[in-house]
Protein backbone atom coordinates (compact mmCIF):
# COMPACT_ATOMS: atom_id res chain seq x y z
CA UNK A 1 0.00 0.00 0.00
CA UNK A 2 1.58 3.52 -0.61
CA UNK A 3 1.15 6.06 1.83
CA UNK A 4 -0.90 9.05 1.28
CA UNK A 5 0.34 12.27 0.52
CA UNK A 6 0.16 15.70 2.04
CA UNK A 7 -2.78 16.69 0.68
CA UNK A 8 -5.01 13.75 1.06
CA UNK A 9 -4.17 13.68 4.84
CA UNK A 10 -5.54 17.09 4.90
CA UNK A 11 -8.88 16.11 3.10
CA UNK A 12 -8.81 13.56 5.92
CA UNK A 13 -8.32 15.86 8.66
CA UNK A 14 -11.05 18.22 7.37
CA UNK A 15 -13.49 15.44 7.19
CA UNK A 16 -12.94 14.34 10.35
CA UNK A 17 -13.68 17.60 12.24
CA UNK A 18 -16.81 17.53 9.64
CA UNK A 19 -17.88 14.06 11.40
CA UNK A 20 -17.04 15.40 14.91
CA UNK A 21 -19.72 18.39 14.17
CA UNK A 22 -22.57 16.01 12.76
CA UNK A 23 -21.65 13.90 15.57
CA UNK A 24 -22.09 16.02 18.19
CA UNK A 25 -25.24 17.17 16.60
CA UNK A 26 -27.02 14.06 15.20
CA UNK A 27 -29.73 14.36 12.67
CA UNK A 28 -28.91 18.02 11.84
CA UNK A 29 -26.93 19.50 9.01
CA UNK A 30 -24.76 22.26 10.49
CA UNK A 31 -22.44 24.26 9.05
CA UNK A 32 -19.12 23.19 10.49
CA UNK A 33 -18.38 27.08 10.15
CA UNK A 34 -21.38 27.90 12.04
CA UNK A 35 -20.90 25.47 14.34
CA UNK A 36 -17.68 26.79 15.49
CA UNK A 37 -19.24 30.19 15.60
CA UNK A 38 -21.45 28.97 17.86
CA UNK A 39 -19.16 27.06 20.35
CA UNK A 40 -17.36 30.65 20.50
CA UNK A 41 -20.12 32.46 21.02
CA UNK A 42 -21.11 30.34 24.04
CA UNK A 43 -17.40 30.42 25.21
CA UNK A 44 -17.98 34.29 24.87
CA UNK A 45 -20.83 34.33 27.14
CA UNK A 46 -19.73 31.54 29.53
CA UNK A 47 -16.25 34.23 30.01
CA UNK A 48 -18.55 36.92 30.51
CA UNK A 49 -20.02 35.45 33.09
CA UNK A 50 -17.40 34.19 34.83
CA UNK A 51 -16.00 37.96 35.31
CA UNK A 52 -19.41 39.38 36.21
CA UNK A 53 -19.26 36.59 39.09
CA UNK A 54 -15.75 37.27 39.86
CA UNK A 55 -16.62 41.29 40.27
CA UNK A 56 -19.44 40.35 42.29
CA UNK A 57 -17.93 37.87 44.68
CA UNK A 58 -14.72 40.55 44.83
CA UNK A 59 -17.09 43.49 45.86
CA UNK A 60 -18.86 41.00 48.37
CA UNK A 61 -15.39 40.15 50.11
CA UNK A 62 -14.75 44.05 49.97
CA UNK A 63 -17.88 44.78 51.90
CA UNK A 64 -17.66 41.70 54.37
CA UNK A 65 -14.10 43.38 55.27
CA UNK A 66 -14.90 46.36 55.96
CA UNK A 67 -17.96 45.32 57.80
CA UNK A 68 -15.52 43.38 60.18
CA UNK A 69 -13.53 46.25 60.69
CA UNK A 70 -16.34 48.06 61.57
CA UNK A 71 -17.40 45.57 63.92
CA UNK A 72 -14.43 45.73 65.73
CA UNK A 73 -14.47 49.40 66.43
CA UNK A 74 -18.44 49.59 67.74
CA UNK A 75 -16.80 48.81 71.22
CA UNK A 76 -14.41 51.83 70.68
CA UNK A 77 -17.45 54.08 69.69
CA UNK A 78 -19.56 53.11 72.34
CA UNK A 79 -16.54 54.43 75.01
CA UNK A 80 -16.84 57.39 73.04
CA UNK A 81 -20.62 58.04 73.30
CA UNK A 82 -20.47 57.07 77.14
CA UNK A 83 -17.37 59.67 77.56
CA UNK A 84 -19.35 62.46 76.04
CA UNK A 85 -22.44 61.65 77.93
CA UNK A 86 -20.65 62.26 81.14
CA UNK A 87 -18.61 65.78 79.62
CA UNK A 88 -15.62 63.61 79.61
CA UNK A 89 -14.60 64.27 76.00
CA UNK A 90 -12.65 67.51 76.14
CA UNK A 91 -9.29 68.53 74.56
CA UNK A 92 -7.58 66.78 71.95
CA UNK A 93 -9.68 63.48 73.11
CA UNK A 94 -12.82 65.18 71.46
CA UNK A 95 -10.38 66.00 68.51
CA UNK A 96 -9.38 62.52 67.71
CA UNK A 97 -13.09 61.16 68.67
CA UNK A 98 -14.67 64.00 66.03
CA UNK A 99 -12.41 62.59 63.65
CA UNK A 100 -13.03 58.56 64.42
CA UNK A 101 -16.83 59.53 64.08
CA UNK A 102 -16.15 61.16 60.25
CA UNK A 103 -14.18 58.71 58.91
CA UNK A 104 -16.57 55.84 60.11
CA UNK A 105 -19.56 57.81 58.38
CA UNK A 106 -17.52 58.37 55.64
CA UNK A 107 -16.95 55.12 55.05
CA UNK A 108 -20.68 53.83 55.52
CA UNK A 109 -20.96 53.25 59.16
CA UNK A 110 -24.29 54.45 60.05
CA UNK A 111 -25.77 54.83 63.89
CA UNK A 112 -29.42 54.29 64.45
CA UNK A 113 -31.97 53.72 67.39
CA UNK A 114 -33.89 56.99 68.64
CA UNK A 115 -35.98 56.92 71.48
CA UNK A 116 -39.85 56.64 70.98
CA UNK A 117 -39.25 55.08 67.54
CA UNK A 118 -42.24 51.42 66.76
CA UNK A 119 -40.12 48.21 67.97
CA UNK A 120 -38.47 46.28 65.50
CA UNK A 121 -37.33 43.01 66.14
CA UNK A 122 -34.96 43.32 63.48
CA UNK A 123 -33.04 46.05 64.98
CA UNK A 124 -33.63 46.24 67.68
CA UNK A 125 -33.16 43.85 70.83
CA UNK A 126 -35.25 44.14 74.15
CA UNK A 127 -33.21 44.01 76.72
CA UNK A 128 -35.91 45.33 79.52
CA UNK A 129 -39.90 44.90 78.94
CA UNK A 130 -42.32 47.29 80.80
CA UNK A 131 -46.62 47.25 80.26
CA UNK A 132 -47.99 50.91 80.61
CA UNK A 133 -51.15 51.69 78.93
CA UNK A 134 -49.88 55.32 77.38
CA UNK A 135 -48.48 53.76 73.97
CA UNK A 136 -50.66 52.25 70.98
CA UNK A 137 -48.37 49.70 69.41
CA UNK A 138 -44.71 48.26 71.15
CA UNK A 139 -42.39 51.45 71.76
CA UNK A 140 -38.42 51.52 72.14
CA UNK A 141 -38.74 53.92 75.32
CA UNK A 142 -35.09 53.88 76.10
CA UNK A 143 -31.87 52.83 73.98
CA UNK A 144 -29.49 51.57 76.05
CA UNK A 145 -26.92 50.71 73.18
CA UNK A 146 -27.00 52.08 69.67
CA UNK A 147 -27.47 49.66 66.91
CA UNK A 148 -24.81 49.87 63.87
CA UNK A 149 -25.54 49.52 60.48
CA UNK A 150 -23.19 49.38 57.25
CA UNK A 151 -24.90 49.28 53.90
CA UNK A 152 -28.22 48.00 55.21
CA UNK A 153 -26.28 45.13 56.84
CA UNK A 154 -26.94 45.04 60.69
CA UNK A 155 -23.25 45.17 62.42
CA UNK A 156 -25.30 45.62 66.13
CA UNK A 157 -28.73 45.81 67.04
CA UNK A 158 -29.73 48.40 68.98
CA UNK A 159 -30.26 47.43 72.52
CA UNK A 160 -33.64 49.12 74.07
CA UNK A 161 -35.88 49.04 76.56
CA UNK A 162 -39.36 48.60 75.33
CA UNK A 163 -42.96 49.59 76.16
CA UNK A 164 -45.98 47.53 75.31
CA UNK A 165 -49.65 48.88 75.48
CA UNK A 166 -51.85 46.90 77.99
CA UNK A 167 -53.50 43.63 76.68
CA UNK A 168 -50.93 43.19 73.90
Amino acid sequence: MSEPTGAATEDVSTETSVEDVEAAAPGQVTDPVAALTADLQRLQAEYANYRKRVERDRAVAHENAVAAVLSELLALLDDIDRAEAHGELTGGFKAVAEQLNSITSRIGLEKYGTAGEAFDPQIHEALMHDEPSDVAVATAVKILQSGYKYKERILRPARVSVTEPTGA
